[in-house]
């Protein structure tokens, strides 16, 4: 394996872009990167910020794709996965909730052969918080039926953290959601494919929905109705 890509999609991030690409070419790591972002027709400064974090950057190896209107963050990770070339595909949110310094141990099981797949587990991490008591319901309700329609034991199905080998590439690209529904519909897809995913711990720094979290509870219901949907449908 020679190189990761790390695809970032962002929507009004303007207060956070620039801190989270620094953290992610700040990162140490044994492939080459390849840093892919997709601005999701962002109406802040997120644009002008990106470009101008290009230009200081001349020598680092990043793709910048800009999409004028707003289709949802499930649009936006399949076209930034579609332009990917790395080995490994890393999901990465433009805000500072999930920490990049967690990358290697987040690749190192698809390194060693263990896995294909693997989704970096906040709960596994005891000193973790959330921001709010329904988040944390949220997710594990997610993961909850996740577990009792596919027969797994994961523990954290909603995290950001998302790491894939090329071989899945067609699964991500070619899903049919377009927004938040994109994650469990690929999940739904890699189980029933047969491939088990692997789970690390990781560090997670939740913010606020005044801080611009953009998840909503209906999002949660929307999750679990694509993974019953998911069970049964052919594709």
């Amino acid at each position: 394996m020679k190189k990761v890509s790390i695809v970032i999609p962002a929507y009004n991030e303007e207060k956070t872009i620039e801190k989270i690409l620094k953290k992610v070419l700040d990162v140490k790591l044994p492939l080459e990167k390849e840093v892919i972002i997709v601005n999701d027709g962002s109406n802040d400064k997120t644009e002008e910020i990106i470009r101008n974090f290009i230009k200081k950057h001349p020598n680092e190896n990043i793709i910048f794709i800009n999409k004028e209107k707003n289709e949802g963050k499930g649009k936006a990770l399949k076209i930034g996965i579609k332009h990917s070339t790395g080995d490994i595909i890393i999901i990465q949110d433009a805000d500072l909730e999930y920490d990049p310094n967690d990358y290697p141990k987040l690749i190192k099981p698809i390194l060693e052969g263990k896995a294909k797949v693997v989704y970096g587990s906040r709960l596994r991490k005891r000193e973790n918080k959330f921001s709010h008591l329904s988040f944390l319901l949220g997710g594990l309700g997610i993961t909850l039926a996740t577990n009792l329609l596919y027969f797994t034991f994961l523990t954290d199905v909603p995290t950001c953290y998302k790491v894939f080998h090329k071989e899945l590439k067609d699964i991500l690209v070619n899903a049919e959601g377009d927004k938040f529904d994109w994650e469990p519909e690929i999940t739904a897809k890699i189980l029933r494919k047969g491939y088990k995913i692997y789970e690390v711990p990781i560090s997670y720094y939740p913010r606020t929905k005044k801080e611009g979290k953009k998840i909503k509870w209906k999002d949660g219901v929307e999750a679990i109705l694509t993974l019953l949907k998911w069970r049964f449908k052919n594709f």
